[in-house]
């Protein structure tokens, strides 16, 4: 595998919240989370509710895990970690879009040919102080 396409270890990403990552699509940051399943290997999501796309399941501290599912704290969806698929809430029947990622000795790898992998943790546009991306107003 490609050195720079690998994102993390298999023993870095945690059973019971989200592992956060940023690609490049184009000259677009785009945040993705990876989740471990019970057999070791993970999955990897875009970053973002099927219900409001702008509301992201991690905030950037790890996005809550409870029995399998992945869940929004905004809308209390529900998303199951192995095929992404909207088990409760408003967005019932949808499935988190999918990222593809490879593990190889261990390691994570992202494999999908629309990203880029850049860095580990949140898109850097994205402003801690109110949870929100950062507008540019201008003059």
């Amino acid at each position: 595998m490609d050195a720079d396409s690998r994102v993390t270890t298999v023993a870095e990403v945690p059973e019971d919240e989200t592992f956060l990552f940023t690609v490049m699509e184009g000259f677009d940051e785009r945040e993705v989370v990876l989740t471990k399943l019970p057999d070791g290997t993970v999955e990897a999501y875009m970053n973002y509710c099927q219900h409001w796309t702008d509301v992201r399941l991690d905030k950037g501290s790890g996005g809550t895990v409870r029995d399998d599912e992945l869940v929004c704290t905004r809308h209390a969806a529900t998303f199951r970690k192995d095929d992404g698929v909207c088990t409760h809430g408003p967005c019932e029947g949808a499935v988190l879009e999918t990222v593809d990622v490879t593990v190889e000795d261990g390691a994570v790898y992202l494999t999908d040919d629309d990203y880029r992998f850049d860095h580990v943790g949140q898109a850097s546009d994205i402003d801690l102080s109110s949870g929100g991306r950062i507008g540019f107003d201008g003059p």
